[in-house]
């Protein structure tokens, strides 16, 4: 039934919304001389990497929910996935920043200001859909629709909601600045420095959460 995949799907929707470096790159973004094109095509390219995984995977994986080889095999996929994020976990906390110490954000994003539509975009959509963690959430959510076995229209559905819902800290920000300029650029700034202050530990608290379901979900499956 759709109602009930949308509620699995929530958990993996709303861990790759929280994903700092993105919030902060377009916020970034949207600061440079073409932050209003470059924010937009960044803001589609991160739309468009999430659809082409879910796509991907839901079709990869059609069929799981009649194929009991292949829910097997989503199964184990959950649970290889709920491991992969617990290494990012380990990883991100390993890195954070002690007391007193600033932040490094990655080098790249110091030269924001000279993209262009082409190139932001590109990086929007790495981002989405490259990124370990987003990756592996991503496919976890496709994986979780395609075991539902539901028809194409409500596929078609729960992709969308996946993809609202993962883009809403990306899309918001865009049309805030589009919509308030100046006004809100404040604000953004604020939250694109609490962000980048707090890259790690958000990391890690929603990695290690969504390993945990996600290792929970596929020893479920193994063993029901």
């Amino acid at each position: 039934m759709l109602g009930p995949t949308i509620g699995d799907l929530l958990p993996a929707a709303v861990g790759v919304a929280l994903s700092p470096l993105p919030i902060v790159a377009v916020i970034l973004m949207l600061a440079t001389p073409q932050g209003r094109t470059n924010g937009a095509a960044f803001a589609v390219g991160w739309v468009l990497g999430l659809v082409v995984v879910l796509v991907l995977v839901v079709a990869l994986a059609g069929g799981a929910d009649s194929n009991g080889s292949t829910r097997t095999g989503v199964d184990w996929l959950k649970l290889l996935l709920g491991v992969l994020l617990v290494g990012v976990a380990w990883k991100q906390w390993q890195s954070r920043p002690h007391d007193g110490e600033t932040p490094e954000l990655p080098k790249w994003m110091a030269t924001l200001q000279d993209f262009d539509p082409l190139r932001s975009f590109a990086v929007g959509a790495a981002l989405a859909a490259v990124n370990p963690k987003n990756l592996a959430l991503a496919v976890a959510g496709g994986a979780t629709i395609a075991q539902a076995g539901l028809s194409a229209g409500s596929d078609a559905v729960a992709i969308l909601v996946f993809v609202a819902i993962a883009s809403v800290t990306i899309v918001a920000p865009v049309v805030a600045y589009l919509a308030l300029g100046e006004k809100a650029a404040d604000t953004l700034d604020h939250l694109r420095a609490w962000m980048a202050a707090n890259n790690a530990t958000i990391m890690t608290v929603v990695c290690v959460v969504l390993a945990a379901k996600l290792i929970g979900a596929g020893l479920g499956g193994l063993t029901d």
